[in-house]
């Protein structure tokens, strides 16, 4: 995870904003998935447990 979204996170954290860390976690997780499908193009990353669908 990079270090500017790990402050940010932080700081949403502290704030006790819910929106922001909505907001924030959702861009992880498609970020995530994104950069997984680009590395192995094959595979189905979307579907089994932990994974989010978008």
């Amino acid at each position: 995870m990079p270090q500017w979204l790990c402050n940010q996170l932080m700081r949403a954290f502290q704030n006790k904003n819910r929106r922001q860390i909505r907001l924030l976690n959702d861009s992880w997780y498609f970020y995530r998935t994104r950069r997984s499908q680009e590395e192995w193009p094959d595979t189905q990353t979307t579907d089994g447990p932990g994974k989010r669908k978008f």
